[in-house]
């Protein structure tokens, strides 16, 4: 899966713009990134929302465990890959059917976040159990929302674009052909919101995320890590 934003959506991490200035590299343009993953990927799907936002994913290769779905719903679209172990709880909680399945649990998930303002953003995934990696885009408020599982059983990277664009996806290679040494992996346990305006850790939502930067031999421009002693956020 892949998500594109543009900088009117979301601010380019500066650690991540750091590093690509520090170790200049090879980026292409969102535009032929997003061309890259339509034509490297059998039956891929393409969306572009506006002139800021482009969404693409495909089934192609997919683990059957970790299943890849897209949906839109009342303006949310929503890039699910994994499976969550309480679904059936969570389709209650959330008054949803019985064919509802995980990515739209989680535009129910948000809409509930969103129209409950000012409730937690944590609470979005720290209801969640599974292996999963999403990507939300709420074209109503121009508002993002990406999340990891607790321990990253689903890849998530991201990465800056030769032309200042964000982009997500499940696929290192893919993104480190784009991006160049603008490029991290995803912290696992984290969510990024653009409501909230940063990187938090959802289970221990107070503790700083810092991002130490890579050498010149790692792809990886920076490593993000979640700082002090856990303390579980309530989930109720």
């Amino acid at each position: 899966m892949l998500g594109v934003f543009s900088s009117s959506i979301v601010s380019p991490p500066e650690e991540l713009v750091a590093a690509g200035s520090r170790t200049p590299s090879p980026k292409i343009t969102a535009t032929a990134l997003l061309n890259k993953f339509v034509q490297t990927n059998e039956s891929a799907v393409s969306v572009q929302v506006g002139d800021d936002v482009q969404l693409a994913f495909t089934h192609h290769k997919e683990s059957p465990l970790q299943p890849r779905s897209f949906a839109v719903k009342d303006d949310i679209f929503c890039l699910f890959e994994g499976a969550l172990d309480n679904l059936g709880s969570l389709r209650q909680q959330y008054g949803l059917a019985k064919s509802a399945n995980e990515v739209l649990l989680v535009i129910e998930a948000y809409k509930a976040l969103r129209d409950r303002a000012p409730y937690p953003a944590n609470h979005v995934v720290g209801h969640l159990s599974g292996s999963f990696a999403f990507i939300v885009f709420d074209k109503s408020t121009s508002t993002l929302f990406v999340a990891s599982d607790q321990i990253g059983k689903v890849p998530l990277y991201w990465g800056i674009t030769a032309d200042g664009y964000v982009a997500f996806a499940d696929d290192a290679e893919l993104l480190k052909g784009a991006c160049g040494k603008s490029l991290a992996s995803f912290p696992q346990g984290c969510f990024f919101s653009t409501s909230v305006g940063e990187l938090r850790c959802y289970e221990n939502p107070k503790n700083k995320i810092t991002a130490v930067p890579g050498t010149d031999e790692e792809i990886w421009g920076a490593t993000f890590k979640v700082e002090g002693p856990a303390v579980l956020a309530a989930r109720e």
